[in-house]
């Protein structure tokens, strides 16, 4: 059973950070490319960003500079660090991991970011 479980969500001030955390079981984690999506209120879900098997990032616009996602595949666990938070920001936040045709979603973490 293929299960992505985040944490590390919550309320935090303008220019606050966090931490997300993705732990990953039921799959080789290692082979996999993992994201972090955010949806707001009323909008799609996009890309915020995304590390490939063999450590490659790529960004949304409005993440890079601020945002870092890193592996450790000897944890099964993908991190978003995020920093210089704005109220834009405001989102459920979900990991994806996808190999070949595989794609698997968490449940997903609540970030509030108040001015």
């Amino acid at each position: 059973q293929v299960q992505l479980v985040e944490s590390g969500g919550g309320s935090v001030q303008s220019g606050g950070s966090l931490r997300l955390s993705c732990v990953a079981s039921g799959i080789t984690f290692s082979r996999y490319a993992m994201s972090w999506y955010r949806q707001a209120p009323g909008k799609q879900r996009e890309l915020v960003a995304g590390i490939t098997s063999d450590g490659s990032t790529n960004y949304a616009h409005s993440a890079k500079g601020r945002f870092t996602i890193s592996r450790d595949n000897a944890k099964n666990t993908v991190f978003l660090q995020m920093n210089s938070l704005k109220p834009e920001d405001t989102a459920v936040y979900y990991c994806n991991g996808r190999f070949l045709s595989l794609s698997f979603w968490g449940q997903g973490t609540q970030v509030t970011v108040s001015s």
